[in-house]
């Protein structure tokens, strides 16, 4: 191949959704409120978990991180998609095209680990109870979360040192929505073998293994709930997790196969409805699944959407508002007592990811001068 065709590009132009001029003012008001929706759940579930003591508990913290990941998770595709649909300009530069993978593929790894934990918590809480609060204890609860968010920034560094190093010859056309690790890997002009290779191996680890995780967790709950006597312990004990349990189903299901081989999901038609599933439609269920059938979660909304607001929210307002001022009367009941509730583990976790920012600005640099 001739040297002139093995520069880079400068930008790739993402095709999204080709759809009739009707249709895609359709998609635009269905995804756009089906992002504030997504935002607004999950700014809620950290907001009364914040406020609500009883709720300060291990499972509602990991909670919180799930569903502040699940914020920015969305964040980093959505708005992007959004404009496409609306302009005819869809264009992104090489570099905004390997930013946007590195954060996407940051969450999505952290998410897979978070959930892996958050099935270990469900296994200490039902089969050691006793032995929970001590094992539990706030440093080691905020070591967790650190120890998921590390892994996923150094995940997506290491994947993307790979596929920075790919030449494109031309301006590419991406059939997608968003950049991917699939589209990537398949208008690369160069042998990206390696690349496959890595991202693979890489899958396979940070996949699998929180999944054997989940697995081994739940087949130890499960033979340790059928010991319980009792049908009302039984079923207290798995309702404790059924919620988690279905987040699971539902991530797993929906990433496993295209992240298992990212290069042949490429050339199926339905990629992109399947990537709608899991960056859109599973982050906005996840905290209807959390509220709707966890009974600690819906008192405690219930709580501060009802009694606990008293004489705490702006004059003029009241507690039977619409859904606007309902969340606006969470933050100002939170906004004065964020600073106290988990501070500890906050700190904790800040001191446990010391240096990983560093790190991150170094590979990520590192993959777009190659």
């Amino acid at each position: 191949m001739e040297e002139t065709n093995q520069t880079n590009v400068n930008y790739f132009i993402l095709l999204g959704f080709s759809t009739s001029a009707e249709l895609q003012i359709l998609l635009f008001a269905l995804f756009g409120l089906v992002y504030l929706l997504t935002l607004m759940e999950n700014l809620i579930i950290i907001v009364v978990v914040w406020v609500n003591n009883n709720l300060h508990k291990p499972m509602y913290f990991f909670l919180c991180n799930l569903s502040f990941l699940e914020v920015w998770y969305v964040t980093v595709i959505v708005p992007k998609m959004l404009t496409d649909i609306l302009v005819q300009d869809k264009r992104i530069t090489f570099q905004g095209c390997l930013t946007q993978l590195y954060f996407f593929v940051t969450f999505v790894c952290s998410e897979y680990i978070l959930l892996a934990v958050m099935a270990y918590d469900r296994y200490l809480a039902i089969c050691y109870p006793l032995r929970y609060p001590a094992i539990m204890s706030s440093h080691f609860c905020a070591q967790l979360s650190a120890g998921c968010w590390t892994c996923g920034l150094i995940t997506s560094a290491i994947k993307l040192s790979f596929i920075g190093r790919l030449k494109y010859c031309r301006i590419e056309k991406i059939n997608h929505y968003f950049c991917d690790i699939s589209p990537l890997l398949n208008i690369s002009c160069t042998d990206s073998s390696m690349a496959e290779l890595a991202d693979f191996i890489l899958a396979l680890i940070v996949i699998m293994v929180p999944l054997c995780i989940v697995i081994m967790s739940y087949i130890l709950i499960i033979s340790t709930v059928l010991k319980i006597p009792s049908a009302q312990g039984r079923k207290k004990a798995f309702s404790t997790c059924s919620s988690h349990l279905t987040v699971v189903v539902l991530f797993y299901s929906t990433t496993l196969f295209t992240y298992a081989q990212p290069k042949a999901m490429y050339a199926y038609n339905s990629n992109k409805l399947v990537s709608v599933l899991y960056t859109i439609v599973v982050p906005l269920l996840n905290p209807m699944i959390y509220c709707l059938r966890n009974k600690e979660v819906k008192n405690a909304l219930r709580k501060t959407l009802g009694t606990s607001l008293g004489g705490r929210y702006p004059q003029g307002t009241s507690t039977n508002g619409d859904s606007s001022t309902l969340v606006l009367q969470l933050f100002w009941i939170s906004a004065p007592r964020m600073s106290d509730h988990w501070s500890k583990c906050l700190s904790l976790l800040a001191s446990q990811t010391t240096g990983i920012s560093e790190f991150v600005i170094s590979n990520l640099s590192l993959s777009l001068n190659l």
